[in-house]
């Protein structure tokens, strides 16, 4: 019997001992797969749609950048699939594609929202607004990224500066403007806020895809479109139909968006969450670099190349109509919601604070001499 007793009691501790093992066998399993996922073994695949069709210029190089550069910081754990607008077939609902998870990130333009909500277009831009240097500014210490986390954030989307195009051209005009006149009745691709400038005139703006935009000039469609300026313009061929060529006033500083899937990004280990708004933020800058440099060479070309192209400002007369269209609207809007009168005071004070900079600093050192 006492034997029997001792033998049992020996099971039950071997029992427990192999208990306390299996435990701690559990727990060791535990630490390494939450260490695992915390440096990233795991690989992690995401998609991005863009606006842009494939291998587009500029913009569609900056998307192409960013997604190296996730690859290449997180030692290849992090790849971003690109699908261009071929792939996804539908150019203006990368929104909706980014709101819904179907893809995990967006390239495009927050203006192009505005039916969506409204005050999503003034993170692109806004008609005599800021200057590519201001916006940055205002983006990274004004308070810009806080409010347009307060636009996107109730749609479950992120969105973060995804490259500036720098001053836009007024647009690729088939007729001379030289009175307001002119405008009334106008059919021009013009998004953004300044559609709703140039239909208080008179004119009919609309939107189109880049894809389309050729075809529609040249079969009537429009009658004018602004697209970027000479970085991109020259090789859509534009000048062939419509040869005068307007300075800007409309989009100052354009701010393309990359478009986060906030759940998506809430699943990423925080080194990756930290390569991935680097990366953006990185390549967003390279986008501007890369459009000046190209708006400077092909501004030269088609001077040289095509001297029938007429490079001309818009009137006075027409601009300070323009302008007061422009701040009735946005005194008028700002009225109808709080949130935009919050944004757009926002951006008025900051710009005030820093053209008195960019004046007394560019303005001045531009204007004290001429570079021939």
């Amino acid at each position: 019997m006492h034997i029997n007793k001792r033998k049992k009691h020996i099971r039950i501790r071997i029992n427990m001992t192999n208990l306390i093992l299996v435990k701690v066998l559990l727990v060791i399993t535990i630490v390494f797969s939450g260490l695992a996922n915390a440096t990233g073994n795991e690989k992690v695949r995401w998609r991005l749609a863009e606006t842009w069709g494939p291998n587009f210029p500029i913009f569609g190089d900056t998307t192409k950048n960013m997604a190296k550069l996730v690859k290449d910081l997180s030692n290849g754990r992090f790849i971003i699939r690109i699908d261009s607008a071929n792939r996804h077939k539908s150019p203006l609902g990368i929104f909706d594609f980014v709101k819904a998870g179907q893809y995990q990130m967006g390239h495009s333009g927050s203006y192009y929202w505005k039916g969506k909500d409204f005050n999503t277009l003034f993170f692109t831009t806004i008609p005599f607004g800021m200057t590519t240097s201001e916006q940055n500014a205002w983006f990274y210490h004004g308070g810009g990224m806080e409010l347009m986390r307060s636009v996107y954030d109730k749609y479950g989307i992120m969105s973060f500066p995804g490259g500036n195009t720098g001053n836009q051209m007024g647009g690729w005009f088939r007729k001379e403007i030289n009175t307001v006149e002119d405008l009334k009745g106008l059919k021009m691709r013009i998004p953004g806020f300044a559609g709703e400038v140039l239909a208080k005139l008179g004119a009919k703006p609309t939107n189109i895809p880049s894809s389309e935009l050729y075809t529609a000039l040249e079969r009537n469609t429009i009658d004018a479109l602004e697209w970027v300026g000479p970085s991109l313009d020259l090789r859509m061929g534009f000048h062939k139909i419509a040869p005068y060529y307007y300075s800007g006033w409309h989009e100052p500083a354009s701010e393309l968006q990359y478009m986060v899937n906030q759940k998506a990004y809430d699943k990423l280990p925080r080194d990756l969450q930290v390569i991935l708004v680097t990366a953006m933020r990185l390549s967003a800058y390279d986008m501007y670099t890369h459009s000046t440099h190209e708006s400077s060479k092909n501004l030269a070309a088609i001077k040289q190349d095509y001297p029938n192209v007429k490079m001309l400002t818009f009137p006075k007369p027409v601009m300070d109509a323009i302008k007061a269209a422009n701040d009735e609207l946005l005194t008028e809007f700002a009225n109808k919601d709080p949130k935009t009168r919050e944004i757009l005071d926002s951006i008025q004070t900051y710009q005030a604070q820093a053209r008195a900079w960019t004046n007394f600093s560019d303005r001045a050192y531009l204007d004290s001499f001429s570079v021939k």
